[in-house]
């Protein structure tokens, strides 16, 4: 018995009565000895009933908890036997030797007993790291939560299925916002009568609305080609599904027209803030206008996915922009301390041609200005040889430490020829300024400097040259160029065009003309371009390896214990593309670095940006690159399985 039972205070009023009758006896015991022996017994017969009736009380207390403990343990039975939660206990060998009912009707069987707990629920399987408490499966429709208690042995198993339900119809139900637009409208529509146009924007405008329709979309004209569209998470993945297969619509059903209309197409969810996703719907778009139209991004959260961009990007025919950007850029240069100017890591002509031409704007401008370049490769050294003539011009040239020192806090760094932050020449120069210009020439990629002020950016451009050439034209009335610095921009432009045989624009020609007027020395250019005999005969090498994947790509390969510069293996991609049949080129092998590098061409059937992409690089339509971790044999592997990919998704070709 519990003491505080025995020592109960409301049991206390016995024992004080008790004391009460014997001191009354005792007193009446005084006057009259006989009533005094009458209250003695009254008062033993109280105290022995008394005593009795405590005992009763104990012996039926001890039996009702007797009673309510078995009463308990048969109701707990019952209910571990009969809960809806799967119970199982297993032993140190995590062999189940209990479960109650519930689990043999999660699992479907009888029995599980002696089974180990890894062979009725795989997921559960150790690793070399701790396992999550908590894991989700799903047995015959139903969803369930798995939480094991590795201490105690024990595995529940609790049936979340209309949790899992709401949870899912919340998530799809979510708001999803984009924004679609006919990216070349004034460019396919020059030239055409009113009647054409209002016909070609029918077309276009009723195809848009009957894909709306298909797939219950909030469809609203925002202006002549833009469209705001306004739907569920659920449906915007849905269209992923689909791939966006109104782009190829509306590039078929006006094929007919010298230029196709196309479409591009910016989604945005993931987020509860209304305001946070107008911006990333918008900031959607212009990455798909950035990389070249006729494509459709979509950010989902965290990622981002590009659909489309089978098309090549359509040259502008007006300059507007590139004066508008001129302006701009002259007006942040005389409001600079210096300028640093920097293109990507292992520079190519392009990007040293377009520093100079920058740097002759900040000069124009009596601005000290400087170019960064951490050492010279093969495919500058040429070019350096001849601007090494120039001591003025060579003396603009400065290491990354140097620059370091030379930036401020008010300094203007421009980034040619790229406009990710981890390919430029030196990444903590973006930290120590907040004024950053972007020219660059390439579509646009997941990774982007955010900071930059200004951004131009034009996919349709030949080169970063063809770009700064036309800004010079602006920035400036009178601008007069060194020979040595036109043929750099020059040299840029040819060897970005392979000679003005790809992506080439009249504003291509437009651009080569004012560089020629100023002294560019073409007949220099060809001898910088020259070959030697020993990278022939091992680009020829290299080629010698190609085998062809779908009777048309060419894929070559080198041998895995030897060093190929960059610049070899993107001459062999360039040489494999002009064989007869060839509509695709890959080269890989391992650079000097340790990295393996792919370099990839086409003649503009495949988008080789899109194949790179998948890879972890970039690049343009039909000049694009990667560079890998790993061997020769694993890069292999991964650009062929990404090739599959794509041509079971939407097809390699056009």
């Amino acid at each position: 018995m519990p003491k505080f039972l025995v020592q109960r205070w409301h049991g206390m009023h016995i024992v004080w009565a008790l004391v009460l009758i014997f001191m009354m006896t005792v007193a009446l015991a005084w006057y009259q000895w006989l009533l005094g022996l009458l209250g003695l017994v009254l008062g033993g017969i109280v105290a022995v009933y008394g005593i009795l009736a405590e005992k009763a009380f104990r012996r039926d207390l001890d039996d009702y908890v007797l009673t309510l403990s078995y009463r308990i343990k048969s109701v707990g039975n019952d209910v571990i036997g009969h809960l809806p939660i799967g119970i199982a206990i297993f032993d140190e060998d995590h062999e189940i030797q209990w479960h109650n009912a519930y689990m043999s009707t999660v699992i479907g069987k009888a029995s599980i007993v002696g089974e180990s707990l890894f062979a009725s629920f795989p997921v559960l399987q150790p690793s070399g790291k701790d396992k999550e408490p908590g894991h989700e499966i799903t047995i015959g429709g139903r969803v369930f939560e798995l939480q094991l208690k590795a201490s105690e042995r024990v595995l529940y198993v609790v049936d979340i299925t209309e949790r899992s339900t709401l949870k899912k119809r919340y998530e799809e139900e979510k708001l999803a916002l984009g924004i679609v637009m006919m990216d070349n409208l004034e460019e396919v529509a020059q030239g055409m009568d009113e009647q054409q146009r209002a016909l070609m924007l029918s077309k276009v405008t009723g195809e848009i609305n009957e894909w709306a329709l298909k797939y219950g979309l909030l469809l609203r004209r925002l202006s002549s080609d833009r469209y705001m569209v306004i739907t569920k998470q659920g449906t915007l993945k849905a269209l992923e599904q689909s791939r966006f297969e109104l782009l190829d619509d509306v590039r078929e059903i006006t094929i007919e027209q010298k230029l196709p209309m196309t479409l591009s197409i910016g989604f945005a969810s993931g987020s509860d803030d209304v305001i946070e996703l107008g911006h990333l719907v918008q900031g959607s778009l212009d990455i798909a206008l950035g990389r070249g139209g006729d494509q459709a991004v979509v950010k989902f959260g965290q990622r981002q996915s590009f659909y489309g961009g089978k098309s090549n990007a359509v040259e502008k025919r007006t300059r507007v922009r590139a004066r508008v950007i001129a302006h701009a850029l002259r007006d942040l240069m005389k409001e600079s301390d210096n300028i640093i100017v920097m293109g990507h890591k292992m520079p190519d002509m392009d990007a040293i041609g377009a520093a100079i031409g920058v740097l002759k704007a900040a000069q124009l401008y009596g601005r000290e200005a400087y170019i960064v370049l951490e050492g010279v490769n093969p495919s500058i050294q040429r070019m350096m040889d001849m601007l090494k003539e120039d001591e003025k011009l060579m003396k603009r040239f400065v290491s990354p430490e140097q620059a370091l020192n030379l930036i401020g806090k008010r300094s203007l760094a421009v980034v040619v020829d790229t406009h990710r932050a981890t390919m430029v020449a030196e990444p903590r120069l973006l930290q120590a300024t907040e004024r950053i210009v972007i020219v660059d020439h390439h579509r646009r990629s997941e990774e982007f400097i955010d900071e930059a002020v200004l951004v131009y950016m034009e996919p349709y451009a030949s080169s970063t040259c063809e770009l700064v050439t036309e800004l010079l034209q602006y920035i400036h009335e009178r601008v007069v160029l060194d020979m040595r610095e036109a043929t750099a921009l020059l040299a840029g432009i040819t060897v970005d065009t392979k000679s003005f045989a790809f992506r080439t624009g009249s504003r291509t020609f437009e651009a080569a003309s004012f560089l020629r007027r100023n002294g560019a020395d073409s007949a220099l250019i060809q001898r910088m371009l020259k070959e030697d005999l020993d990278e022939y005969i091992r680009k020829a090498e290299l080629i010698r390896h190609a085998e062809t994947f779908r009777n048309c790509i060419a894929i070559a390969a080198a041998d895995s214990g030897k060093q190929v510069p960059q610049l070899l293996i993107a001459q062999a991609a360039d040489t494999l593309l002009n064989m007869t049949g060839i509509k695709a080129s890959f080269v890989i092998g391992t650079r000097p670095d340790g990295l393996v590098g792919i370099s990839a061409r086409s003649l503009g059937q495949i988008n080789v940006q899109i194949v790179m992409e998948r890879l972890g690089g970039g690049g343009h339509f039909t000049n694009a690159a990667a560079q890998l971790q790993g061997t020769i044999a694993e890069a292999t592997n991964k650009l062929k399985q990404a090739l599959q990919e794509l041509e079971k998704e939407e097809g390699l070709f056009e």
